[in-house]
């Protein structure tokens, strides 16, 4: 699992004391009203880790579930951050990958960003967390949800069988380039599973020199090409891969971008990524949003959300740079 570093925006709170975090949180629940502010005073300034803690002093205390307390307290998207933030990471996106697939629609998005953008060892993570919570394995749910290409690449994804090395092979990134290009640019029609072969199982700093060697046969990045040669969910799978393999933040500015951009938001990914990514390397992806797009991601959450909601991503968010 992720561990916690200097790239995340949430830290250890200092003078932590999980039994009185307990308190304040059972205070800001009893009797009528609900104290939010109480609450996001407590939940949105701790790590995952002391949030545990708290689950167990409350517990202790209240001889209730704190989740459920909450989940009781309130509602909407508030509830989703905070619930959200409750729950250890890998058990969330297990949770946020079986929502993506449940009922009518799928949210290809949510399954497409998970996938491409966690380490081998997470997807194993989640591959064994995901089969003791709902009895079936990852692997069935995206073959019964999904189809074709698109179904190929998000089974290849989740199998988390990435070269784990740091070994560059130049005459193998040469030949897998020239591969790619005779796969895509250079014939009529594609052959979709060359691209899904190499972009899925070669190690990263093998693909980022494969990215290299490829712009220079083709004259066009693969980005490029993927687009002209790909199309509908199966293109951003692809696109999804190579932007990770070139910079997870940047990937995920993009996201935070696009959740925010034009009419309406799309709370879920908005939602997801913030607490996924708060204490991994929020830092980091606010530099690239602030990069790509000449605002700061904290000025966008604040023209874009309202409510106790906003309070939370922006504490989440941390500075206004």
């Amino acid at each position: 699992m992720a561990a916690i570093g200097s790239k995340g925006t949430i830290k250890p709170y200092s003078n932590f004391n999980a039994a009185e975090d307990a308190q304040k949180l059972r205070k800001a629940m009893k009797g009528a009203g609900t104290d939010e502010d109480a609450i996001i005073d407590v939940i949105a300034n701790r790590t995952l880790a002391q949030r545990q803690e708290i689950k167990i002093a409350y517990k202790a205390s209240v001889g209730k579930d704190l989740e459920d307390d909450l989940k009781s307290e309130l509602t909407g998207k508030f509830e989703n951050v905070i619930i959200g933030l409750m729950t250890p990471i890998i058990l969330y996106d297990v949770q946020e990958l079986k929502k993506a697939m449940k009922g009518a629609g799928t949210d290809e998005g949510c399954l497409i960003e998970i996938l491409a953008s966690r380490s081998t060892e997470e997807i194993k993570n989640i591959n064994v967390t995901y089969r003791l919570k709902y009895k079936k394995s990852l692997e069935d749910d995206i073959c019964s949800d999904t189809s074709f290409m698109f179904q190929r690449i998000l089974v290849s994804l989740a199998t988390g069988g990435r070269d784990q090395s740091s070994n560059v092979d130049d005459s193998l990134a040469k030949q897998d380039a020239k591969e790619l290009y005779e796969a895509g640019e250079k014939k009529w029609g594609t052959d979709e599973v060359k691209f899904l072969t190499i972009l899925c199982t070669r190690n990263k700093k093998h693909l980022l020199k494969v990215f290299e060697e490829y712009k220079k046969i083709s004259k066009k990045d693969i980005e490029a090409s993927i687009k002209s040669e790909m199309s509908g969910n199966f293109e951003d799978a692809l696109l999804a891969v190579v932007k990770c393999i070139r910079s997870v933040p940047a990937y995920f500015a993009e996201r935070l971008y696009k959740s925010m951009k034009g009419l309406g938001t799309d709370d879920n990914t908005l939602i997801r990524v913030m607490v996924s990514r708060c204490e991994i390397d929020l830092l980091e992806i606010r530099s690239e949003f602030k990069k790509l797009y000449g605002k700061s991601l904290h000025s966008f959450i604040k023209g874009d959300c309202s409510g106790d909601y906003r309070k939370v991503l922006l504490k989440l968010c941390g500075g206004e740079d």
